[in-house]
């Protein structure tokens, strides 16, 4: 598994840890630093806990041992303070904050979201999944809520460039989709907690007849990733008003984009010659250019035809 995004993903998940394992993760989140200089006895002793505890920590977020969860700490640690990344970004809104201070609250969380989301992105599993999207003879994409959001926009992107794909809002026509689909086939799920139960169930179904099925979900031990093939996992970075479901949007953007930059780079002539067809397709219902409309004034105001006459007075008329 990849060292960076440890810290994120572990942010995401530990409401979802054992009381012991929370306390644990708890220490490493307030002083990563700290974590990455200490043993495993300080850091048992700092969360009330024992050293096997510690362990069980490191071996569910893929670790053999604590050695190895300090290395990965202290090279994460070690990117952000070089990136200049807040580690601690503040998170609270009160209702008198100015504009200023939500702005820097909006932008420090996404910003962090989508730097943990791409430090802990598997590209062996994105460079699977772009493989079989170019392939595929259907791809169906289903996700409920802000989910749904990214995947209308992920089905978007594809049928730009040729890409046969579905996405459907209603669960019951997702899941009679997914009963089409076969061998060859592609299947994503989008759910930020893992368990929504109608993305379980279209995964499910479309698992069942063959196709590749992908889950892209911030939980890696959630039931939806329970029936995919591949799994692609999201960082959040919750804030007042903008609870872990609505602040994943950005990330499983970034997530779903790197799978349509891949695809359009394997499906390369394929991709630039839908460009200029669809270009071609919407240019006339394209406003011009500003520079362009000033220049037909001008072009007008010179080739108006300039009068000599005098203007008839009323005596003369």
């Amino acid at each position: 598994m990849p060292e960076s995004g440890l810290l994120g993903r572990m942010r995401t998940e530990l409401s979802t840890l054992p009381v012991a394992l929370q306390r644990v993760a708890e220490q490493i989140l307030i002083a990563p630093e700290e974590t990455a200089r200490s043993t495993i006895i300080d850091l048992a002793e700092r969360a009330g806990t024992s050293t096997a505890t510690v362990t069980r920590l490191c071996r569910l977020f893929g670790y053999r041992g604590y050695a190895q969860l300090r290395v990965a700490v202290a090279t994460e640690t070690g990117r952000a303070a070089q990136a200049r990344w807040d580690t601690d970004i503040d998170r609270e809104i009160g209702p008198d904050d100015p504009l200023d201070h939500l702005l820097g609250v909006v932008a420090s969380a996404d910003t962090r979201a989508i730097q943990d989301t791409a430090g802990q992105v598997d590209l062996g599993a994105v460079d699977r999944v772009a493989a079989a999207v170019a392939g595929a003879q259907r791809v169906d994409l289903f996700g409920l809520g802000s989910s749904g959001n990214a995947a209308r926009e992920m089905a978007f992107r594809l049928e730009r460039i040729r890409v046969p794909v579905w996405h459907r809002a209603d669960p019951h026509t997702a899941l009679t989709n997914a009963a089409l689909l076969g061998p060859g086939d592609v299947a994503i799920g989008l759910s930020h907690s893992g368990r929504t139960r109608e993305v379980i169930e279209v995964l499910a179904e479309a698992a069942d007849h063959g196709a590749l099925t992908v889950a892209v979900t911030s939980f890696p031990r959630s039931p939806l990733t329970e029936v995919a093939d591949v799994v692609l996992t999201t960082a959040v970075q919750e804030t007042t008003f903008r609870l872990a479901a609505l602040s994943a949007l950005h990330s499983q953007l970034l997530v779903l984009d790197l799978i349509y930059v891949a695809v359009a780079q394997r499906t390369y002539q394929r991709t630039t010659e839908a460009f200029e067809v669809t270009a071609r397709a919407v240019d006339a219902h394209r406003m011009p250019d500003e520079p362009h409309r000033a220049a037909r004034r001008r072009v007008k105001t010179t080739e108006e035809p300039m009068t000599t006459e005098e203007p008839i007075t009323t005596e003369e008329r």
